[in-house]
Order: structure tokens, then sequence, then C-alpha cells
């Protein structure tokens, strides 16, 4: 189930929706327009300054035990 992001195209509010499927009618929660247009998502990951290098079992990213919540072993 994805997650989109949108911006409303009349009040410019922005907002989040999970989408079933291309049928899934969104609005917006402001001022329910059905005008929006939708963001590209991007998600955050942990940045300790260095640069991201291929390989490193510590920089494996995604998901929790990627050590985004701080449950590294």
């Amino acid at each position: 189930m994805p997650i989109y992001e949108y911006v409303c195209d009349d009040c410019g509010a922005r907002y989040e929706r999970i989408v079933m499927n291309g049928k899934t009618k969104v609005t917006c929660p402001k001022c329910e327009s059905a005008k929006s247009t939708i963001q590209l998502s991007v998600f955050a990951a942990p940045s300790n300054g260095s640069k991201a290098s291929g390989g490193s079992s510590e920089s494996s990213g995604g998901g929790c035990c990627g050590g985004a919540c701080g449950c590294r072993n």
C-alpha cells in the first residue's frame, strides 16, 4: 500500500493518502477539492555526515533494522 503525498491545487494544503488502487478518490482534507498534484515522495535516511559507500553492512538502510529507529544490534 503506497503512501502518496499531494498538494491541493485550490488551497495549497499538503497531505498524504494511502492509495489502494488507481480508482481511489483523493480529496483535500482542508477544502475537499479533488484537484491535487502528486508530489515526489522521498524518505529520510539517517546521516552521519560521511559519504555512503556500497557494501558496508552498517549502512544497509531500509526498514527499522537498518538503524533508522535506533534498534541497532
